[in-house]
């Protein structure tokens, strides 16, 4: 079970999230279960949203103007708006929803859970649905990787 307790650590690391953990599972060599390990790198991925959508825009905004961690926490509040933004033109409110769902589904670089809930806070989308968003994104995200990183290493 200790080997489980990486992949869940793995999962919280933004950049890293759950992509990361599910190509460790299904790395070769590896002998983790994929539907437990699937579901070990969900609970990790998504235990930090809370925190993210009530908390991280406060800390960034009060960050924003510190003389070491100014230039960070700026480009963070930038990146956050500029996604939330985008989600928001190209989804109107109504499909708010399924656009974060995506957006966090769709396992490019710079998207995923920590990314789509700071958007999603941003353009004050309710807690209720950030979080189903988020999480089924996050499940598409995982089916999505493993299966992807599955093949991909059994053909290397």
């Amino acid at each position: 079970m200790n080997k489980y307790i990486y992949l869940f650590l793995i999962s919280m690391v933004p950049l890293i999230e759950l992509r990361g953990g599910m190509l460790v599972a299904t790395a070769p060599g590896t002998e983790y279960n994929f539907f437990l390990a699937l579901i070990i790198c969900i609970l990790g991925n998504m235990l930090p949203v809370p925190f993210i959508y009530f908390f991280a825009r406060k800390v960034l905004l009060w960050g924003a103007d510190k003389k070491f961690i100014g230039k960070f926490f700026t480009f963070c509040l930038e990146k956050g708006e500029k996604a939330g933004n985008k989600l928001a033109e190209k989804a109107g409110r109504k499909g708010l929803f399924i656009a974060i769902l995506l957006f966090v589904g769709i396992p490019l670089p710079g998207t995923g859970a920590w990314t789509g809930t700071l958007g999603a806070s941003f353009l004050k989308v309710g807690f209720r649905s950030t979080v189903v968003a988020v999480c089924l994104g996050v499940v598409l995200a995982g089916l999505l990787v493993g299966c992807f990183g599955t093949a991909i290493f059994s053909i290397f």
